[in-house]
């Protein structure tokens, strides 16, 4: 527990976090945010330091260290495999493949109670496993699957509720962006943290998947059987397997290579790029116009991610110049807990802040100062790690800034209000929060496939 006073740089530390909580909601892009922030609090330091002779660690050469931080993001190995799997994402999602499995997928699920909304399902489960671009999932799964399920009169909450859902799948199942982030945040090898997230994601999944079929068999007007539908027979299912073999044999490629050591995720990344690519080929959707689009939208999105990721650097090197790492790590042992329960509130307060914060900010700011007190109190980083993430794939659903919501009310029909949306991703939120409970009381979900690597 802390018990010495509060010292200067813990005032700082704590006007710093609430200073950035503030200037979010003004609309002001997220890096300058944290740029400026750092720029700021670093001249505050340096004038109290210098002009009033208080006890601040920040000072010129402190400072300085901010262009070796940046230079050690940009010089990255790792981190070369996100505008490669940004690609990736986004050239499968223009490869036809999607279209495809919804065809087929709804001819397969028919005659099943939910049979739609199940075949959503399976291909967001298949789209998740080869892209983390998150927006693009859930737009497309929207464009495929609302039309078809408002025509078969499903409940609008039903229909919009598990294209949110399954649509965010992407950023925790890998190969994953945010886990690639996560694994590099951490200094921690991307493999054990993709290993480790695979049955949690794929859990997920199954409880999404369950729900629906549960709650069309004893609601059957929310989701009505369609009256022509077809009888399963063979040639549906072979359509069935040869519409799942292109995604599935790309998805096998890429983590078979990263899980047997084969290739690095840089190195897999490259091979998944390639083969989406391929794949858009083979379906005859891939020309010159398709190809400038995927490599204006991986310009534009891998951007992003490093400006918010050179910006949260200098943002968090001042925060722990100013020793906010320790007086978090303080507050988080002060807690009149159990070590568990300090699990826990980390969870709860990272939950909380998915209500307002993007995935990236967290990832970058909170990650890296809560995850020294989970591995001083001797928990499994790996298992932690995928928590976290799984608490963050909420936050794409929780209002206010749930961005999944957002993405489906672009393309939804004009006459579905956000209202609808909302009440259509609380059991989802619910079964999120369902799937966390699970791993937290059963490790080995996560930690099975890492120890077997190990």
């Amino acid at each position: 527990m802390r018990e010495s006073p509060m010292s200067v740089g813990d005032y700082l530390s704590i006007a710093m976090f609430i200073a950035f909580i503030a200037l979010i909601f003004t609309g002001f892009p997220v890096a300058w945010v944290l740029g400026g922030l750092a720029v700021l609090f670093t001249a505050i330091g340096i004038i109290l330091k210098v002009d009033f002779d208080l006890p601040v660690a920040i000072d010129w050469d402190y400072s300085s260290l901010v262009v070796d931080r940046i230079w050690d993001v940009m010089n990255n190995w790792v981190l070369v495999a996100l505008p490669m799997f940004i690609f990736m994402g986004l050239m499968l999602d223009r490869s036809g493949v999607a279209r495809r499995l919804m065809t087929n997928f709804s001819r397969l699920f028919g005659g099943v109670r939910g049979g739609m909304a199940l075949s959503v399902a399976f291909i967001g489960i298949l789209l998740a496993a080869s892209t983390g671009i998150i927006g693009a999932s859930v737009v497309l799964l929207a464009l495929l699957g609302l039309p078809q399920m408002e025509k078969l009169n499903y409940q609008p909450e039903l229909a919009v509720g598990t294209v949110c859902a399954v649509g965010t799948l992407g950023i925790l199942i890998p190969p994953s962006i945010m886990l690639v982030l996560m694994a590099d945040r951490l200094a921690m090898p991307v493999g054990d943290l993709f290993l480790g997230a695979l049955f949690p994601g794929l859990l997920l999944g199954a409880l999404f998947v369950t729900y629906i079929i549960i709650y069309a068999w004893f609601r059957p007007e929310v989701a009505p059987v369609p009256a022509d539908r077809e009888k399963i027979n063979f040639s549906i299912l072979v359509d069935v397997f040869f519409a799942v073999l292109p995604p599935a044999g790309l998805i096998i490629t890429v983590l078979g290579s990263i899980f047997f050591g084969i290739a690095t995720p840089t190195e897999a990344a490259g091979v998944g790029a390639f083969g989406a690519t391929a794949l858009a080929w083979f379906n005859n959707q891939l020309n010159l116009g398709v190809f400038r689009h995927v490599l204006q939208e991986t310009t534009k999105t891998t951007a992003y991610i490093f400006a918010i990721f050179l910006g949260a650097t200098a943002y968090s090197l001042v925060l722990r110049g100013l020793g906010g790492d320790e007086l978090i790590e303080g507050l988080l042992k002060g807690l009149p807990f159990e070590p568990l329960g300090v699990i826990i509130a980390i969870l709860f307060f990272t939950f909380i802040l998915g209500f307002f914060l993007d995935w990236i900010e967290i990832t970058l700011i909170v990650l890296p100062l809560v995850s020294p007190v989970v591995v001083d109190l001797d928990f499994d980083l790996v298992w932690f790690t995928v928590m976290f993430a799984v608490c963050l794939q909420t936050s794409f659903l929780t209002p206010p800034v749930g961005f999944s919501i957002f993405y489906v009310k672009g393309v939804a029909p004009k006459t579905m209000p956000v209202t609808t949306i909302y009440r259509g991703v609380i059991p989802f939120i619910i079964l999120q929060v369902l799937g966390l409970c699970m791993i937290f009381y059963w490790q080995g979900i996560v930690t099975w496939l890492p120890s077997l690597s190990a």
